[in-house]
C-alpha cells in the first residue's frame, strides 16, 4: 500500500519499509516512533482514497532510526567591483526515519 503524506513541509510518496530522510523532528530521539496525520492520499490503483485536504483518519506510522547533520550548505555572496564578500554556511538537523505501518 502507498501513501502520500506530507511532514516537515515536504511531500513523500511512501510504502511500508522505506526510509526518508526528513528535517528533525523536534523532541525524538533515536528508536522512537513517529506518527504522521497528514495523509493526502492512500492506496494504490482503483482503490486509491484522495482527501480534501486530507484523508479522515489514515495514519502513517515510521520509527526514528537516527537523527544526526546534514553536509554542510555553503552560501557565498559577493558584489562584484565593490569588495563585497561573504562566506557563510550551516548543516542542517535530519532526522532517518523507516515506515512501518500504513493505516486508512
Amino acid at each position: 500500500m502507498k501513501a502520500t503524506i506530507k511532514t516537515q513541509g515536504r511531500q513523500f510518496i511512501v510504502s511500508e519499509g522505506d526510509t526518508l530522510t526528513v528535517n528533525r523532528f523536534p523532541g525524538t530521539e533515536a528508536g522512537s516512533t513517529v506518527e504522521i496525520t497528514d495523509v493526502l492520499s492512500i492506496g494504490e490503483g482503483a482503490d486509491t482514497k484522495i482527501g480534501s485536504p486530507l484523508v479522515d483518519g489514515a495514519v502513517v506510522k515510521a520509527s526514528v532510526i537516527e537523527n544526526k547533520r546534514d553536509k554542510k550548505v555553503i552560501i557565498f555572496k559577493k558584489k562584484k567591483r565593490k569588495g563585497y564578500r561573504r562566506k557563510r554556511g550551516h548543516r542542517q538537523e535530519i532526522s532517518v526515519i523507516k515506515i512501518d505501518s500504513i493505516s486508512a
